[in-house]
């Protein structure tokens, strides 16, 4: 049996599998806070290093294991799988997530110069409601009309102002365009 420091190479992967392995669990609890400690320092992401270490220990583990490789030759191909792997993650997984952080937050001024739909009619001087459909899903917002008109059912309307909660809107006419 292989061994280092009077422990076997195969309890020794297993033991650091499991450790990483708590850590990377305990990491996904206190990303944030991690995230914020780490911030400054370069090129280090504990995501990436716990998946590397995680990934060369399991694969180091299973090549002692089940096959009669030298344990040198086990360790380098350990590495290089984990390399390969963490790489995929690293710029198939985790780079895209963290680039689309799409925050369903919108603000009343980002409303205005949008068309919407009427669900509920307005009435001349009265409220309805419209429906705005936009990335972040479908927005209804109690509506008046800016224009002293009534606004029937199922109408195209233009944003005008949002003032306390309520939009402003006129009629959709073609010669508006959706901004």
């Amino acid at each position: 049996m292989k061994e280092l420091f009077g422990f076997s190479l195969t309890a020794i992967y297993l033991t650091v599998l499991i450790v990483v392995g708590s850590c990377t669990l305990l990491y996904m609890l206190f990303a944030d806070l991690a995230d914020g400690v780490t911030e400054g320092i370069p090129f280090f992401d504990p995501a990436v290093i716990l998946s590397f270490i995680s990934i060369t220990a399991a694969g180091g583990y299973l090549l002692e294991r089940f096959t009669s490789i030298a344990s040198i030759v086990v360790f380098i191909v350990a590495l290089i799988i984990a390399a390969i792997l963490t790489a995929l993650l690293y710029f198939f997984l985790l780079v895209p997530l963290r680039s689309a952080e799409v925050s369903l937050v919108y603000t009343d001024a980002s409303l205005e110069g949008q068309t919407a739909k009427v669900i509920v009619p307005i009435p001349l001087d009265g409220f309805g409601e419209i429906v705005i459909e936009s990335v972040n899903g479908i927005i209804s917002k109690r509506a008046a009309s800016y224009q002293s008109e009534e606004i029937p059912y199922d109408a195209k309307v233009l944003i005008i102002e949002v003032k306390e909660g309520t939009a402003f809107v006129t009629s959709y006419n073609k010669g508006f365009t959706n901004t």
